[in-house]
């Protein structure tokens, strides 16, 4: 089975106060569920139509693990925490 990939890009940031609240709920829960994180931050250089937004990178052992992730109970706590405080565009992908 191969490796998943969930991977969010921060379009904007609007309260940053919320998405403070948000990475102290979400981390631990993302973890609890088998998630591990490999990148997180400002990219270091863009590159053709790259934007300039904060990246992060979670490894999981399947697609069913990290869905199963993000649609849990203590995620969805992370997600209240959060609110309207960010835009973000999340993707769930399969590793080769």
């Amino acid at each position: 089975m191969a490796k998943a990939y969930w991977v969010a890009t921060y379009r904007s940031i609007s309260k940053p106060e919320a998405l403070a609240e948000y990475a102290k709920i979400a981390g631990p829960a993302i973890q609890a569920a088998g998630g591990k994180f490999l990148a997180r931050g400002m990219p270091s250089n863009v590159y053709e139509v790259g934007m300039h937004q904060r990246v992060v990178v979670i490894e999981f052992d399947s697609v069913a693990q990290a869905n199963a992730a993000h649609d849990s109970v203590e995620y969805g706590k992370a997600l209240a925490a959060l609110a309207d405080g960010a835009e973000r565009d999340i993707r769930i992908i399969e590793g080769v």
